[in-house]
């Protein structure tokens, strides 16, 4: 006899499944994007690849932030956030803002955007957002955002895979797109 359809098998913590799933993570490629806010005109921000659309009518995205991450405390002091991509020559601005440093904005250019939250200078592209709702989940948190603003500049994103950033310049060229 088999259990119903909508009920889920029992979940393990097996490291053998969790190194596999994260082994598929790491060849799947993703672009950069850097999550920021601000708290009394201080910017905090983190490295996020758990980030998608979610409608067009309205703009909504989700960004999924971790709960170990030092900033994740601060994005529940404010409703608005930003999503920075990266362009293909910002991997350093990738490492910087990807470590736990409190002082990591100190060395990147940024301003605040039209709604109030900071938007890396150089980046590929900006949405910022009103954060309409926060859904727990495990080890993480959605934050789901209606896009207030969106801005695409000429230059190709930073790409990531297997550890390592990627100039997609040459993906752009050969599939006709240009910038």
């Amino acid at each position: 006899m088999s259990a119903p359809l909508n009920t889920p098998p029992e979940l393990s913590p097996e490291d053998a499944l969790v190194d596999r799933v994260k082994e598929v993570h790491r060849f799947y490629p993703t672009g950069v994007t850097i999550v920021t806010s601000e708290v009394d005109g201080e910017p905090f921000g983190l490295a996020v690849n758990a980030f998608s659309s979610l409608s067009l009518a309205p703009p909504m995205v989700l960004v999924c932030l971790a709960a170990t991450a030092t900033s994740y405390p601060k994005f529940f002091l404010r409703d608005h956030m930003a999503i920075n991509i990266l362009a293909f020559d910002q991997d350093y601005v990738a490492a910087r803002l990807g470590t736990s440093d409190p002082r990591k904005f100190d060395s990147v250019e940024w301003h605040l955007g039209e709604h109030g939250a900071p938007l890396l200078a150089g980046a590929a592209a900006t949405l910022e957002l009103w954060v309409e709702t926060r859904i727990p989940a495990y080890t993480h948190t959605i934050f789901v955002g209606r896009v207030v603003n969106a801005e695409r500049h000429d230059r190709p994103p930073l790409v990531y895979m297997n550890r390592q950033f990627f100039d997609s310049t040459p993906l752009l060229e050969q599939s006709g797109a240009g910038n």
